[in-house]
Parts: structure tokens; sequence; C-alpha cells
């Protein structure tokens, strides 16, 4: 699973199988913690993320939100820059 990109231990992934087209989403790492998040929403959709991970992975995502839609439909994977 590629990772697009890394910010204070949270590890942003994202990968394609058949049974996980939609929602597009990505897959947030956060030591033991687990989490998929919409894309288009900021929603955890699936796992569980403490509060204050799952609201900067929000943040981010939200910002990145057109980046990310574009590697989900392209499946042209690159680096995106972190939370700052």
């Amino acid at each position: 699973m590629p990772i697009l990109s890394n910010f204070y231990g949270i590890i942003i992934k994202m990968y394609f199988q058949q049974s996980e087209h939609n929602p597009p989403h990505i897959h947030a790492v956060y030591g033991e913690y687990v989490g998929s998040i919409d894309i288009q929403t900021g929603e955890l959709i699936e796992g569980d993320l403490p509060n204050r991970a799952l609201k900067l992975v929000q943040e981010w995502t939200k910002v990145h939100k057109n980046e990310l839609l574009n590697i989900w439909n392209t499946q042209e994977f690159k680096k995106i820059p972190p939370l700052e």
C-alpha cells in the first residue's frame, strides 16, 4: 500500500482492490489505530482513530482533496506534503 504522506506520527496510505473502490478513501495508521476516511466527506467510514488524530487527518484531507481524488481516479501515486 503506497504511503502518500506522514505527519505527527500518522501514516496516510491508499490502495486499490475491487472490493474497496467506493467510496474514494484513504487509510490512516496511528500506532495501533487504523481508520478509513472518505475523501469527499472526511467521515471515518471504518476502524478507529483517536479523536485528535482523526481531526488532523480530516484537516489534511480537506486541504488535499483534489489531489487525493486525482490519485484515486488515475491510480498515479505521488507524495503529498504533510500537515504543518
